[in-house]
């Protein structure tokens, strides 16, 4: 019996070239957007050394405490702007309604006063918020 040879025919194969392009553009846009990420309200971290955060699937929703103890969100439509507490626990309560595991994080500057990060923390639990994270920096990096 004959051994049958079989042959491959030459577009069997995967072009990988067009992903290796959505992947470089996609890296390109990550590299531009990230900075625009952690701009907005200027705060000053309390130091901390602390394991960093797991990474989600959607990005968290950060809640920002400065210096002034004004409150400020970061899916809201403007996040440079502050906002009462009412459309803080609406907002939030919202968000997590409709997204159950939305990670809630918490930005104080290390000037204010600790009942006012507290009462944010309090204002997220009234709002549904079942855990909420605290952002600190870590030591060794620069202001």
């Amino acid at each position: 019996m004959a051994r049958q040879r079989i042959r491959k025919h030459p577009m069997s194969e995967i072009n990988v070239v067009p992903y290796i392009d959505v992947m470089l553009v996609l890296l390109v846009i990550f590299m531009i957007t990230a900075p625009l990420l952690t701009e907005g309200v200027k705060v000053d971290l309390p130091q901390a050394s602390s394991n960093a955060i797991e990474k989600k699937e959607q990005e968290p929703v950060i809640v920002t405490v400065d210096v002034n103890g004004n409150y400020y969100l970061s899916v809201s439509e403007n996040p440079e702007s502050p906002i009462d507490h009412q459309t803080l626990v609406i907002k939030v309560a919202a968000i997590v309604q409709h997204q159950p595991k939305t990670q809630v994080l918490v930005r104080g500057d290390e000037n204010v006063n600790y009942g006012k990060v507290v009462t944010a923390m309090s204002l997220l639990q009234k709002a549904g918020v079942p855990g909420v994270g605290l952002v600190t920096r870590s030591p060794d990096e620069a202001r």
